[in-house]
């Protein structure tokens, strides 16, 4: 028998153990409501699927160059320098199969077994698992809602010695916050003069709620690497891509091992995703957002109304982080419990959080307003 490796004994991300539960929920019943996706609800912009039927019908559809074509690498570089304080260039840009993709190679290109890398908890669970695959030492900051379950300054300068990297995102999975800008970039200040790599998640970005700004690290330091992906604002989850905004100092390697890893991003959805970025698509998902907006406003309400009072403040992305401690101390059981007992599908806030988790969960109001009504109505008997 085949043995697996030990770099292979992490933690699943259990979300997806919620997506195969309710999955199995509606064949069986067929009453499923979920707010557990974390993913829009939507179809790509009109654009983006008009330019998919003409790379269809007129290219080959072969390897693009690995690190992306040209072509968006340059669109991608001026929409970002467009929405930021920053001006970057397509060389500057590195299309990748996904965001997940994209730190898988910059994990590999960045750090060496061993390395410490710091994030927040709660967070996104992938980025601990990835980590402690390729043999890095994670160390998770306890992040609660006096620093609104993000990283600060202070809690690095505890440290006992600077760490290789650190990983932020704004707005954040699972609690949708976003980092003050005078934070970001004092966080930005303390990676550069400590020789730690500041790497951001911004594959949020385009989701926010009333005056609260999202800023990309690039703003604050030409040695940070942001992430983005079209997954999330630009509703286009399943056709894994994304981008690195990278030091030149890590292209290459990250080219080297790209091109032998991944050879290169999926090419039909590159030659697609040039048409996500024009202003016909951009307004169209500026409209999903104004209804993220109204569905944010109904679930939060319809929880505090319920009794569910300690949330995070969601100030971006499509997530509510609520603390359920009067109702569980089993996030795990209660979630499926939920489920076997309503058809509504939520998540256990244990995948986010390690230590604290067992007693907080997420709800997602990425999908139709529809779905956030009924939702409300089946489960609040339940949170009384």
């Amino acid at each position: 028998m085949v043995e697996e490796s030990a770099r292979s004994r992490i933690e699943s991300f259990r979300v997806m153990d919620v997506f195969a539960a309710a999955a199995r929920r509606q064949e069986t019943h067929g009453d499923v409501v979920s707010l557990a996706a974390g993913q829009p609800s939507t179809r790509a912009p009109g654009p983006v699927l008009a330019a998919m039927r003409t790379a269809l019908d007129d290219d080959v559809i072969g390897y693009s160059e690995t690190l992306g074509t040209a072509r968006l690498r340059s669109t991608i570089a001026a929409y970002l320098s467009r929405r930021s304080q920053v001006v970057l260039e397509a060389e500057d840009v590195v299309v990748t199969t996904g965001s997940s993709g994209a730190f898988t190679l910059l994990f590999l290109a960045a750090f060496d077994a061993g390395d410490t890398v710091v994030m927040a908890r709660p967070g996104y669970p992938a980025y601990r698992n990835a980590l402690s695959a390729l043999g890095c030492r994670v160390v998770e900051l306890d992040c609660g809602e006096d620093v609104r379950f993000q990283p600060t300054v202070a809690m690095l300068d505890a440290l006992p010695e600077p760490p290789k990297g650190l990983i932020v995102a704004s707005p954040a999975n699972p609690t949708g916050t976003i980092i003050d800008p005078d934070e970001l970039a004092a966080l930005a200040r303390w990676c550069d003069e400590h020789g730690t790599l500041l790497i951001s998640d911004e594959i949020y970005h385009g989701i926010s709620y009333g005056d609260v700004e999202c800023r990309s690290a690039r703003e604050f330091s030409d040695g940070a690497v942001s992430i983005g992906s079209v997954s999330k604002y630009f509703s286009m989850t399943g056709w894994r891509l994304g981008w690195m905004v990278l030091p030149r100092s890590l292209t290459r390697a990250v080219q080297r091992l790209a091109s032998n890893m991944t050879v290169c991003p999926p090419t039909v959805s590159q030659l697609a995703a040039v048409a996500a970025f024009t202003d016909e698509s951009l307004a169209e998902l500026d409209g999903h957002v104004r209804r993220y907006a109204r569905n944010r406003e109904e679930l939060l309400g319809g929880l505090r109304e319920a009794g569910i009072t300690r949330l995070a403040p969601a100030d971006g992305a499509f997530y509510a982080y609520a603390e359920i401690g009067h109702l569980t101390d089993d996030s795990f059981r209660w979630c499926a419990d939920i489920l076997n007992e309503t058809g509504v599908a939520v998540v256990p806030g244990a995948d986010f959080d390690t230590v604290h988790g067992h007693h907080t969960v997420r709800f997602s109001f990425a999908g139709t307003t529809e779905d956030i009504t009924e939702a409300l109505r089946r489960l609040t008997p339940r949170l009384r």
